[in-house]
């Protein structure tokens, strides 16, 4: 496979400077314009991981991938106890850059978070400010152990959700709460068509379970992260079949 590349691009969001932000992006080895993929991290700031285990892959399948720094650009380290706002229009600045690229079809894109990437993949593709408020819009998303609770559920582009019934951090009813458009404790849903959004929920897996260096698991921020190789084998399956479906590509 052809090495990652490090590049730079403009931020989105209103700044009095010009924050640039940089990120992995990968080619896949085909011919004309390939679909891509964005990719945003988690709250450890850790843009190198998903890159390892989600760039690397994708490529493999025949997509582009643009793995965001969000953090290190800003001088943060995590989020994982003090979230930050102005990161919210990373994914449409990743597609921005991707859809300046010859090789790519800027028009065949979809965004992929794990955990608050994942949050910010909803919030990102759901009818709201920020997707209204960008011109260019994904074809696709996948949320990875996303936090559900905040978000309406009603996605203006097919989306999965993929999630362990044990994690206690992003919790798997508040997903199950926001696919139904059940309101909960300080969250209001109002009706709407959520036939666009496709919640997995894995037996007996837990937050991170994708990520093949938590083994064995451990507490990270109170909550327990652990890696689960059936839930993994059986995202990395429903992952391709639903980019494949929605996207094409190999």
């Amino acid at each position: 496979m052809l090495p990652p590349i490090k590049v730079e691009f403009e931020a989105l969001q209103p700044r009095p400077d010009a924050l640039k932000l940089v990120g992995y992006l990968r080619r896949p080895e085909r011919s004309g314009p390939s679909p891509a993929v964005v990719l945003l991290h988690g709250c450890d700031g850790s843009w190198l991981g998903i890159d390892r285990r989600w760039g690397a892959r994708l490529q493999s399948w025949g997509y582009a991938t643009l793995a965001v720094d969000s953090y290190g650009p800003r001088g943060i380290a995590n989020t994982c106890s003090a979230p930050i706002s102005d990161d919210a229009f990373d994914g449409y600045a990743g597609l921005d850059f991707l859809a300046h690229q010859p090789d790519i079809d800027g028009s065949n894109v979809a965004l992929l978070g794990t955990s608050r990437g994942g949050g910010l993949t909803l919030t990102s593709v759901e009818q709201g400010a920020i997707e209204r408020l960008s011109k260019r819009k994904f074809k696709a998303a996948v949320a990875l152990y996303p936090p559900c609770v905040g978000d309406a559920g009603l996605v203006t582009i097919p989306a999965l959700v993929l999630i362990g019934a044990s994690d206690d951090w992003t919790p798997a009813d508040d997903c199950r709460d926001m696919a139904a458009g059940h309101s909960s404790i300080g969250v209001s849903r109002g009706p709407g068509d959520r036939s666009n959004l496709h919640l997995v929920v894995y037996p007996g897996a837990y937050h991170s379970f994708d990520n093949d260096r938590l083994q064995p698991g451990k507490r990270y921020f109170g909550h327990w992260v652990e890696y689960n190789e059936a839930a993994t084998q059986a995202s990395v399956d429903q992952v391709r079949t639903f980019l494949r479906n929605e996207l094409g590509g190999q």
